[in-house]
């Protein structure tokens, strides 16, 4: 595992996104089998986790909480909030310092903590970035002494720059990957310019640039690629990164034909890693051997860049205008 730097911490270029571990949106995953996920990525040398509140509202931040207390080197878990749906008046007028301050306690009760590592916000409303109370709310928590680092993830473009406009982020937490490269080219070097951490979200399109899928692939009643699959519930980016099912089976292809070798899992997530502004990036696991295979490509050489020229074409002659969603 190699490592980068978050704010004088060296973090695993490779974290571990843990949507999944919440039995949730992707269908359950047994708690043994969650730990041993957790397990398996952390003796293969990582050190970084993100997590939030409304995975199986408080189930993974419970499950890493149990882990943590089991280990004995330094870990770095994140987690989000401002999604919670229990508030009063619910989501998305839960944005009050007293209850953002809540749903801190609760993120801090459910992993052990004394002080959260990095606490985000989780992809909430436009409107409230552009009012900047709720950057208001996480400086003071900081100074509280809640939690050592504040940033948040978001949706589009334009909310990554709302954000870098905020004196005190510590990080953005994107959608990007083979099938949005386009982000790259609007924030990333204006994040390096303002010393920003990038954590990359979705680097496998939610399965799609795993080459495992084929037309007749179905998944869970439970699993949001079947319910979200066209954005019902949620933005569809978050869902194969907006990208229709089938034609995202077909551009995963044409990805496939101009990479390496058939390890194209691996080499999606090599693709986000070459880009240095990077911090980390955090595949989820619903299986060990997923894990596995994630944190590998970290010992992956980087690709050329012939190879890199030809997978900027193919998204922008093809791919690009296909999304779906707001991005």
């Amino acid at each position: 595992m190699n490592y980068r730097n978050f704010k004088n911490k060296e973090i695993a270029e490779v974290g571990l996104g843990t949507w999944q571990l919440g039995g949730a949106d992707w269908g359950n995953v047994d708690e043994d089998v969650a730990l041993q996920i957790l397990q398996t990525y952390v003796d293969a040398g990582g050190n970084f986790i993100d997590t939030a509140d409304v995975y199986g509202m408080g189930i993974s931040e419970k499950i890493i909480g149990r882990f943590l207390k089991l280990q004995t080197k330094p870990l770095f878990v994140a987690t989000k909030l401002g999604r919670r749906s229990d508030a009063p008046n619910g989501w998305p007028q839960n944005f009050t310092y007293d209850l953002m301050r809540k749903q801190v306690e609760d993120s801090l009760y459910h992993l052990g903590q004394s002080r959260l590592f990095l606490e985000q916000l989780h992809c909430i409303p436009t409107e409230e970035m552009k009012n900047g109370k709720v950057f208001n709310n996480l400086r003071h928590l900081k100074d509280e002494g809640l939690l050592s680092n504040w940033g948040a993830s978001v949706e589009t473009s334009e909310e990554a720059l709302i954000c870098l406009g905020q004196e005190g982020l510590a990080s953005l937490q994107i959608i990007f990957n083979l099938f949005r490269q386009h982000v790259a080219d609007e924030i990333f070097e204006k994040a390096a310019a303002k010393g920003v951490a990038l954590i990359v979200r979705v680097p496998l399109a939610s399965g799609l640039l795993t080459g495992k899928f084929d037309e007749n692939t179905a998944f869970g009643e439970k699993d949001h690629r079947n319910f979200n699959a066209d954005g019902e519930a949620f933005n569809a980016g978050e869902t194969f990164s907006g990208i229709e099912f089938k034609q995202g089976i077909r551009f995963s292809k044409e990805i496939q034909n101009l990479l390496p070798d058939d390890r194209m899992a691996q080499w999606a997530i090599r693709w986000v890693l070459d880009h240095p502004q990077v911090t980390t990036v955090i595949p989820g696991a619903s299986k060990v051997s997923q894990v596995k295979s994630n944190v590998a490509a970290s010992g992956l050489q980087p690709l050329s860049a012939a190879t890199h020229k030809k997978l900027r074409r193919l998204y922008d002659e093809e791919i690009q205008g296909a999304i779906r969603g707001h991005y």
